[in-house]
């Protein structure tokens, strides 16, 4: 986010969109092309370049226009708080206060990213957070890209390591008949090593990159105003409110199933009753309509980005191709298996995000072969989460990952290059992991 994006609110760069939307339609052609290639496979060229607004009638159409109508709060919200001074007034605030200890907060900001994404398994509901972490990184020195690994790296890593995550080690584990959480040890273990290596990976980018803290701390010049007090005790206190019944939602399980929208509805309460309690003048309702206008381009590349998922179903090739990958894994040695696994699902996960809907596709296909080689459902249910989650913030198909790049106004491009570092760090930690599960019987 750069500091114009700061001052205007939140904006999809012409950049990042231009770039975003190339990288989309490459693969909406690739898949298209598989059409062809894959036995039994078709679909009609109409079809294809509709797909974008056909996948809104698919089975997941729900959640997929749930996804939208929560980018489009965001955008609204963001203006809100941004136009009445409340963003700025609040980025000054943790400046003053943490600036001398500017590394600290990185680990416990990191920290509670992980713990999200691996406790109660948020994902899409961390959006929100997203762009004010990358403010805040920017006004502590550094810049976007420490922002988004503070925030969306680290949920995503957090999300992998399924300590307790019940989107994919809840419903994996439910559909292999195993106990819910089961084997939670080897998990946490995973979380800790990962959390380790990402914060190595932060830490020296930032000190690589470091400016000195922004003048709110520098010159001490920051002044508490009572009015934008009030408006952020409101905001805080109700997005608090919000991330506290997503929390709880890891025991009252009839919850799990709202997550998004309770996020949504109070971030909308949070940000327009602190908008109107700290704001000197203006129309709320004109400012949030101009900011859900702001984040238009990035409804096109999430509906871009789901219509791949699409022309592999309506095209009848995703069958095939995990019957042959499951196949091919039979005749390979015991030692591989969990890893070609790993790799079945990193493949699958770039075509289909939904980690619990992977979970019904491939689990009764991979827990019977890798049991006929002595590896045990456990195991591969922490082959299935490291291939589910940590991908979700590097592949361009991912509607979490356009929406934040956009916001942060960071391309693909950069944000490939730079976090595929860690990633490559972290397929070799994680495959190392498999392999130690295989070897003591987890």
């Amino acid at each position: 986010m750069s500091q114009t994006t700061e001052k205007k609110g939140l904006n999809i760069s012409a950049k990042s969109f231009i770039t975003a939307i190339i990288v989309i339609f490459i693969l909406m052609v690739f898949t298209y092309g598989l059409t062809f290639v894959v036995p039994g496979g078709g679909i009609p060229f109409w079809k294809w370049v509709l797909s974008p607004i056909l996948v809104l009638g698919g089975k997941d159409n729900v959640s997929l226009i749930a996804v939208l109508v929560f980018l489009l709060v965001i955008g609204g919200v963001f203006n809100c708080l941004d136009k009445c001074g409340l963003m700025k007034y609040m980025l000054d605030k943790i400046t003053y206060r943490f600036g001398k200890e500017r590394y600290k907060l990185l680990a416990l900001v990191t920290f509670f990213f992980m713990a999200l994404g691996s406790l109660i398994g948020s994902f899409e509901e961390c959006v929100p957070l997203v762009p004010i972490v990358v403010a805040l990184a920017i006004r502590l020195g550094w810049d976007a890209l420490v922002g988004l690994g503070m925030s969306l790296l680290a949920i995503g890593c957090g999300f992998s390591a399924g300590v307790c995550n019940p989107f994919t080690v809840g419903v994996a584990q439910e559909i292999a008949g195993l106990p819910m959480f089961s084997g939670m040890w080897f998990r946490a273990l995973a979380f800790l090593l990962v959390y380790g290596l990402l914060l190595a990976f932060l830490f020296g980018y930032a000190k690589r990159i470091e400016k000195p803290v922004d003048a709110g701390i520098a010159d001490s010049n920051f002044e508490d105003n009572s009015r934008m007090n009030q408006g952020l005790l409101w905001f805080v206190s109700l997005l608090g409110l919000g991330i506290l019944l997503v929390l709880s939602s890891s025991f009252i399980t009839v919850l799990q199933s709202y997550t998004m929208i309770i996020v949504a509805v109070t971030f909308l309460a949070a940000g327009m009753i602190a908008s109107a309690v700290s704001r000197s003048g203006g129309n709320l309702a004109a400012l949030f309509w101009h900011g859900m206008v702001s984040v238009l381009p990035a409804v096109l590349m999430i509906l871009m980005a789901n219509s791949i998922r699409f022309t592999l179903e309506e095209g009848n090739i995703l069958t095939p191709l995990l019957e042959g990958a499951v196949a091919t894994a039979s005749t390979l040695p015991r030692w591989t298996v969990v890893l070609f696994i790993y790799l079945i699902v990193l493949v699958l996960n770039f075509f289909i995000a939904s980690g619990s809907a992977k979970a019904f596709i491939l689990m009764p296909l991979i827990i019977p072969v890798a049991e006929a080689f002595g590896i045990s459902a456990q195991l591969c249910i922490v082959a299935y989460a490291f291939g589910d989650g940590f991908s979700n913030v590097f592949y361009p198909t991912n509607p979490v990952l356009l929406i934040s790049l956009g916001l942060a106004d960071v391309n693909y491009g950069k944000w490939a290059k730079w976090s595929g570092k860690f990633q490559v760090l972290n397929l070799i930690l994680t495959s190392l992991l498999l392999l130690i599960g295989l070897a003591i019987g987890y």
